[in-house]
This record gives structure tokens, C-alpha cells and sequence, in this order.
């Protein structure tokens, strides 16, 4: 068999290729956006004819992915933790529509934040839905992981959530692949009702969805990831769920680890499982990454008075990613000291980069609101969060995708003026959109910058759905044209940017500012390809 150095996410998204995927569709969030930059280069996927652009949203995403399953085939969509709250409308309903071709739904978590809003755990949506989830704890696996995942989904009907961690998602490790197989034929669902969510019809399914959700705790595809070793001693128990199993490992090298070890890599997961370590062992240590998932869970079954150690009574740090150093502190392990950071090494925080059009636009925006004082800038998800800092300190928010647009309508409504949302090009199409419409159908006193960068800049430079079309689209929403503005944020249109936002600031109604000017990387990329072509 052929092996291969692989990302986690490229393990999944080969792995999905291998497994006759016929759509893959995601929106770019860090840490998930390799699984689709490797689909979309991949000539297997060009060969074989893979549907692979970026969808508007994560909502759109799963939705698309869920037609191509409606036509028998099957298919991924991809997204990163926050991605399934955009997405959970039609994640939860599809538990109960059931799918016709397999389908995955991959979830990469981002314990520790590094590039994210908060820390939640994907697994309580699977819970939530009652649908089959997977968590491997390493590329390998991960990659064997996706074949049992689809296989699951056809035989149950059900979508499947497969949950990754940052550091999976971003470490390389060597993978043998498989034999590909062929992607599945268009085929229709026999019920022609399967999809149609009416109330008698999802009574119904929700019993049959329960049934099965019993069923699932005994599938051998879930349960032989679920894997139990018994050790003679019996003073610890330990219970480690996806890439925690690594970090358990590293503290042992090349010893064997001297207490049983339940590894959990695929939910639901039945109790005997769970009673076949606890009633071995006098006390019982959790490591997941992410929320007290299964230590909740085994507090709820145990009624022996066992002592649980995890997250949820500070053995083990109850926020930030899991490392072997706080694994082998909690097993009383002595670990080593924390190389210090020399004194030369200076924490630099995050910046525009230099020649960044968003710097531009943001000094015209300060300058054009000091008549009115701070406190009236509601910004978005992406680049321009930046300016949070200093030396620009402009924006006062940034909460999910697309809520400055809807933000700066309720400080409208509760007497602020003026309002103002700073939005991306790309976050405006992923969930501006809307926004936007309800300003236009209130007529709200509300200014909205759109900072186009011509890219989903934040992410790598993946295309924006808005490219070229901005305009368009806020006509057609219904913003008047002579309050749809276009600036180019350049040092040398200073003084007319600000003109042009002081006069739209005073307009008592809905104005769009478009500040158009291309992402100074993704510029510097295009040159570099257009001189190689000479």
C-alpha cells in the first residue's frame, strides 16, 4: 500500500477522494480550510469530477452536501466548530430526514482559541442529534476512520459527525492509503417523503430516530474504536478520548502504561464500556480535549461513589488544549520545566500587514468619527478585527459572522447615531446579506462599511463569493443608489474617504460604503503567477 505524508486534514480529505466522494463543500474556517484547499488541488478529484467550490456559508455548505446525499452519493462538507452553529439548522433536521448517500459532516475544534471566538465542543451537537460521531486520535486513523464513517451513514440513514482538534488537524504524519472506490450512481430516494419535514411526517422519523439511536451504541463500526486495555494495577483508571491517547502515550515513551486505559474514539458509547474500567479500578482520570463531555457523562452512570478526576474538579485545566505536559502532571508524573522565552524574544501582537487597504480605511473612519466620540463601531470576523488594537482602536464588537451589520441596527433603534458596521466582503456574503435586508425593509440609521479585499483574506485567500458583485447585490437588497458609496482605501484618497463617510454618516436612513482595494498578499501571489507566466 502506498504511504504518504499527510496533515490531518489531508488524511480526511484523501480519505473522503478514496472513498468515492462525489461533492465536497465547506466555508474556510482555521483550523478545517486544508480539507478543502486539498480537494480542490487534487487531480483525483479534478479526474474523477468532485464537485469542490466554496460555498457562501457553512449553512449553504451543509445544505448543498445534503442534495448530493438526497441523489445517492455521497458526499463531505467541512467547517470549523463556530461553522456548526451557522450550519445546526439543517445539521439537527437532517438527523431526522436521514440521508440516501453517505454524508459526513467534519467539525474541527479549536481548543485554546487560537484562531476562534470561543472554545465549544462539537461532540454535544452529535449528542444533540443523536447522530453517530467520530473522534480519531490520530491521521492514520482518521483517515481509516472516514471509509467506516460512510459506511455507517448508509446503513443507518444518518448524517455523521466526524469532530477533529486543532493540533490533529494541523500535524503531519505518515498514512497508508487504500484502493480508491467508485463514486456511487444517482439514485433517488424510494420514500418520496424522506426529506419532507412535515409534522406527521417527522413524528414519525423522530421515533424511528430514537430507535436507532440505541441501536448505534452496538455497531461495531463505532465500537471497535472503543478500545479497552487492562493493566494489573488497579489504584487508576484512565479514560482518554481522541488525540489525548497521543499525549497519555508520549508521557510513557517506551514503557506500558501501568493502568487501564478506555480509549474513546466514536460516540455514542454504550455504559458497559464505561463499567468495564470503573469497576476495575479505585479512582478514574478523564482527558478529553474540549468540554467534560464524558467525564458528565460517567458521573451520570456511576452510583459506586468512584472518584472521577478531570476537568470539572481541576486535575486537568478546565479551559485550552490538552499537551503531554499537563497529562503527565495529572498522572503525578514529575514533568519537565517549560523551556523559558530569552528576554530577546519579544511578544509582537497580530497586525495588518504592511500596505493592508483595511489600515487605510480604518484612519479614515477614525478620523471621520471624532466629532462624534467612541463607541459606535460594530465590526465582524475577519482581518479587519484587528483594529480592536491600537494603534487604531476603532471597533467596539466582534461576536459572530454578520452580526455587526445586525448590531449597529439595534444600537439604531436604541437611539445611537451614528451607527456603524465594518464588515468583510466575504463574512457579507457568508451572513451580511440578511442583515442588510432587514436595515433596507426598516429604513434603519445605519452606515455599513464593507471592506473588500476581493478574498477571504483571513483564512489564506480562498475566493469570495462577493467578488464583483457587491454592488449588485446591495441594489438588488434594495439600497438606494446615491447612499451606495465606493471609496478605494488609498493614503492619497484620505481626505475624500473621509468626506465621503461624514456625509453618509449624517444620512438618516440605510448607506453602504464599499472600500474596495485587493488583499496585499493575495496582490503580491497574482503578480508572482502572472510574471511566471511571461
Amino acid at each position: 500500500m502506498k504511504k504518504i505524508m499527510l496533515l490531518g486534514d489531508e488524511a480526511i480529505a484523501q480519505a473522503a477522494l478514496d472513498a468515492g466522494i462525489s461533492g465536497m463543500y465547506a466555508y474556510p474556517g482555521t483550523p478545517s480550510t486544508e480539507i478543502m484547499e486539498y480537494v480542490q488541488n487534487s487531480a483525483q478529484a479534478a479526474g474523477n469530477n468532485v464537485c469542490r467550490s466554496w460555498s457562501a456559508n457553512e449553512k449553504t455548505a451543509m445544505e448543498a452536501a445534503l442534495g448530493m446525499s438526497y441523489a445517492g452519493k455521497r458526499a463531505m462538507v467541512a467547517m470549523k466548530h463556530v461553522g456548526l452553529n451557522v450550519a445546526a439548522d439543517g445539521f439537527i433536521n437532517s438527523a431526522l430526514t436521514g440521508v440516501n448517500g453517505g454524508l459526513i459532516v467534519v467539525s474541527a475544534d479549536d481548543p485554546s482559541m487560537h484562531s476562534s471566538q470561543n472554545e465549544q465542543d462539537s461532540r454535544f451537537y452529535a449528542k444533540f442529534a443523536m447522530v453517530p460521531c467520530y473522534e480519531p486520535s490520530n491521521q492514520q486513523e482518521a483517515y481509516d476512520m472516514i471509509f467506516d464513517a460512510f459506511e455507517t451513514s448508509e446503513k443507518y440513514s444518518l448524517p455523521v459527525l466526524f469532530r477533529i482538534t486543532t493540533r490533529l488537524a494541523h500535524s503531519r504524519a505518515s498514512v497508508e492509503l487504500r484502493d480508491s472506490i467508485e463514486q456511487k450512481p444517482l439514485t433517488l430516494p424510494s420514500d418520496k417523503l424522506q426529506f419532507v419535514l412535515l409534522p406527521s411526517v417527522a413524528r414519525n422519523k423522530y421515533k424511528a430516530l430514537l430507535e436507532t439511536w440505541e441501536m448505534l451504541k452496538f455497531e461495531n463500526r463505532l465500537a471497535k474504536y472503543n478500545l479497552f486495555t487492562d493493566r494489573h494495577s488497579r489504584r487508576l483508571g484512565i479514560i482518554c478520548c481522541g488525540i489525548a491517547h497521543n499525549y497519555l502515550l508520549e508521557n510513557f515513551g517506551e514503557e506500558t502504561v501501568e493502568f487501564p486505559v478506555l480509549k474513546i474514539s466514536a460516540y455514542p458509547v454504550p455504559k458497559d464500556i464505561i463499567r468495564d474500567i470503573t469497576d476495575r479500578c479505585s479512582e478514574i482520570l478523564v482527558l478529553e480535549e474540549g468540554y467534560p463531555f464524558i467525564e458528565e457523562s460517567i458521573r451520570g452512570i456511576l452510583d459506586n461513589g468512584i472518584k472521577v478526576w478531570g476537568r470539572l474538579d481541576g486535575t486537568v485545566p478546565r479551559d485550552g488544549e490538552l499537551n503531554p505536559s499537563i497529562v503527565g502532571k495529572a498522572l503525578g508524573k514529575k514533568t519537565g520545566s517549560v523551556m523559558k522565552v530569552p528576554d530577546i524574544v519579544r511578544m509582537r501582537p497580530p497586525s495588518f500587514c504592511k500596505g493592508c487597504g483595511h489600515a487605510d480605511m480604518y484612519n479614515a473612519l477614525n478620523e471621520a468619527l471624532l466629532a462624534y466620540g467612541p463607541g459606535r463601531v460594530f465590526s465582524d470576523i475577519g482581518c479587519y478585527t484587528l483594529a480592536a488594537l491600537p494603534p487604531y482602536n476603532s471597533i467596539n464588537s466582534c461576536v459572530d459572522m454578520g452580526a455587526s451589520v445586525t448590531m449597529a441596527i439595534g444600537a439604531a433603534d436604541a437611539g445611537l447615531f451614528p451607527s456603524v458596521a465594518v464588515i468583510g466582503d466575504s463574512t457579507f456574503t457568508h451572513s451580511g446579506m440578511t442583515g442588510l435586508l432587514d436595515a433596507v425593509v426598516k429604513n434603519s440609521p445605519v452606515t455599513i462599511i464593507i471592506s473588500d479585499n476581493s478574498t477571504t483574506g483571513m483564512t489564506g485567500g480562498q475566493q469570495s463569493q462577493a467578488e464583483g458583485r457587491l454592488q449588485q447585490i446591495c441594489e438588488g437588497i434594495g439600497v438606494h443608489k446615491e447612499h451606495l458609496r465606493e471609496i478605494i482605501p488609498l493614503r492619497k484618497n484620505h481626505e475624500e474617504n473621509v468626506r465621503i463617510m461624514k456625509e453618509e454618516f449624517e444620512y438618516r436612513g440605510v448607506s453602504v460604503i464599499i472600500a474596495s482595494r485587493e488583499c496585499i498578499q493575495t496582490a503580491s501571489r497574482r503578480k508572482k503567477e502572472e510574471a511566471s507566466k511571461e
